[in-house]
């Protein structure tokens, strides 16, 4: 991609780096003393060092395992994964969500990092959502998986490292490391679901017996008491959805009650995992 000085400046061509991430930039000059700018090599040209178009900050506050505040003012809630909850007014801490908590304060002591988003850049809540990367590297929302204190929670159409944290899940999920090891987080039946009692992330296995078809939406049906919804919207990511019916199907993800049905709304195939 060859770029001419004499329509370009070099801080122009710098903000083309997000495109070139991983590409070097070459310069050279012609003949008629010229300097041109290119991603691939040329004659003469000499390979210039550029500063990434991204800086590097302390964080302010730690809330939570997936949320903090940046020395900037920035509220980021760490994409891809979900941490359990800490205790807020007059709601007891989730089992885990302490533990979440401290490992990313020790963690990020000291420590400058950097934020990579994705497609959407906020949420409704007016956090920054995104990625966090210290400055040698280590990617915090990975390692929070790795180290069992999270699990993944994908939001399409924010994609970015979903292999990669679905590796490291599966990893700690098999050596039951942090809350894979912990009874609040055990799959349970869906026939164990009551009137009272299920609140929060929640794993439930159980045989799809219907696939029902609504304008909006898909939904899995278990029991007269449970089903999982997938937006229509969403609905290339999951490939033969009727491939499902009469499947013993784990989900995981958020209960919501309305009218005595519990339900759960299924964004990723991630969550489910066939039995």
């Amino acid at each position: 991609m060859p770029l001419s000085a004499k329509s370009l400046s070099l801080s122009a061509i710098l903000l083309c780096l997000p495109l070139l991430a991983h590409a070097e930039i070459y310069q050279w000059q012609d003949t008629e003393g010229n300097k041109h700018f290119s991603d691939r090599s040329h004659a003469d040209a000499k390979i210039l060092t550029v500063k990434p178009g991204y800086s590097y900050q302390s964080i302010k506050t730690v809330y939570d395992g997936d949320t903090v505040v940046l020395e900037d003012g920035r509220k980021i809630r760490l994409l891809g994964i979900n941490t359990p909850e800490v205790r807020h007014r007059d709601k007891q801490a989730d089992a885990g969500g302490d533990e979440a908590k401290q490992w990313l304060i020790t963690r990020l002591k000291n420590t400058k990092v950097r934020v990579q988003t994705d497609v959407e850049l906020t949420d409704k809540y007016k956090r920054t959502l995104g990625h966090l990367f210290t400055e040698n590297k280590q990617h915090i929302n990975l390692e929070l998986v790795k180290a069992g204190l999270a699990e993944v929670s994908i939001y399409p159409p924010n994609l970015l490292f979903t292999e990669e944290l679905l590796a490291a899940q599966q990893q700690a999920e098999h050596a039951k490391v942090g809350i894979w090891q912990r009874p609040e987080f055990a799959v349970l039946p869906v026939s164990s679901l009551t009137d009272e009692g299920h609140t929060g992330w929640t794993r439930l296995v159980g045989k799809v017996t219907t696939v029902r078809d609504t304008r909006k939406s898909i939904y899995l049906t278990f029991s007269d008491k449970f089903e999982a919804r997938i937006e229509r919207k969403w609905l290339a990511l999951f490939p033969g959805i009727n491939s499902y019916l009469g499947k013993n199907l784990e989900v995981r993800g958020w209960l919501n009650r309305n009218r005595g049905v519990f339900s759960m709304l299924i964004r990723h195939p991630s969550a489910i995992v066939v039995r």
